[in-house]
């Protein structure tokens, strides 16, 4: 009877599965990532990202954004607020430039620079071989001709609403054998180029003139002055009229065509005056924000560890 008891009051056998134990995430630390991937997330980054915010993460961060590999292109990219970004994009980008040690292959200005600048650039740039002036109105022919001189390797070069002239362009030619893109870009701009692109440019290879007041007579002098000629952008160029032999000439010719009257839309500024201005209606000063040229504002070996590397985790 005892063990009869005893097997009434027993408790059923566990059925339930165990659960397994939850294991526990690592631990990731931004400051232990190996430099290389560290350098592949930064290039990412436009180069006031990583002057601004990118290299104040942690030493390790800072070490590898001090590294010239990680200035072989600078791209000064910003909305053109200038009046409220509380730094000095010139200062910035002649340190960048110093950063660069020498090594600088391409750089893009955007909304700003001067003389002074372009041939800072060049004086410490001689293989440069693509330079980009979007909206850099301050740069003016003497500035630029000497820069350019400066830098025969150039193969690469845009200006886009900026106030380039004839002479500018013929220099640029006559100073860069290589050059074999170019861009120049406005919403009108009453000098058409073609004597000086077909003269000093035979290598040309991409040509993009939107808003030009190209006429027929100057694409054929381009066309005959530029053999290799693959890419050829007229867009907005309203005077040209693809038409029988300049027509035939082209399509024959030219492997990527886009004609007068083709759509913009798809262009990276879209080539409309209001796309590039920025909230600050380009009201551009020679300030320097209260530093003088060549203080560097963006070398930060000398400030404490305050950021240490075990803060830094996600």
């Amino acid at each position: 009877m005892a063990s009869s008891s005893s097997s009434s009051h027993s408790p059923p056998p566990c059925t339930s599965v165990p659960q397994p134990m939850k294991r526990e995430e690592p631990i990731r630390n931004w400051a232990e990532l190996p430099p290389d991937l560290i350098s592949s997330i930064l290039l990412r980054l436009n180069s006031i990202e990583i002057l601004e915010k990118a290299q104040k993460v942690c030493r390790s961060w800072r070490r590898v954004c001090k590294d010239p590999s990680m200035w072989r292109k600078i791209d000064m990219y910003n909305h053109g607020d200038l009046g409220s970004m509380g730094f000095d994009l010139e200062i910035m980008c002649r340190h960048a430039v110093d950063r660069s040690q020498g090594g600088l292959l391409e750089i893009d200005i955007w909304y700003f620079g001067t003389d002074e600048l372009l041939n800072y650039i060049a004086d410490r740039s001689s293989n440069l071989r693509s330079l980009r002036l979007i909206m850099c109105y301050p740069i003016a022919d003497e500035g630029f001709v000497e820069a350019v001189a400066k830098l025969p390797l150039l193969e690469y070069l845009e200006v886009t609403y900026g106030s380039l002239s004839r002479k500018s362009l013929k220099a640029a030619g006559q100073s860069c054998p290589n050059l074999k893109k170019l861009r120049v870009n406005s919403d009108f701009n009453p000098k058409s180029y073609n004597d000086e692109i077909a003269e000093s440019m035979p290598e040309l290879l991409h040509l993009q003139l939107v808003g030009n007041s190209l006429t027929n007579t100057g694409l054929n002098a381009i066309l005959d002055g530029c053999p290799h000629l693959e890419h050829l952008d007229l867009c907005k160029c309203l005077n040209v009229r693809l038409e029988r032999d300049l027509e035939k000439r082209c399509t024959e010719r030219i492997k990527e065509l886009r004609c007068p009257d083709d759509s913009t839309a798809d262009h990276p500024y879209g080539f409309n005056m209001d796309d590039l201005l920025g909230p600050n209606d380009y009201d551009w000063d020679g300030s320097t924000a209260g530093y003088p040229y060549g203080t560097d504002v963006y070398d930060l070996s000398g400030l404490s560890d305050y950021c240490g590397d075990e803060f830094y985790r996600y």
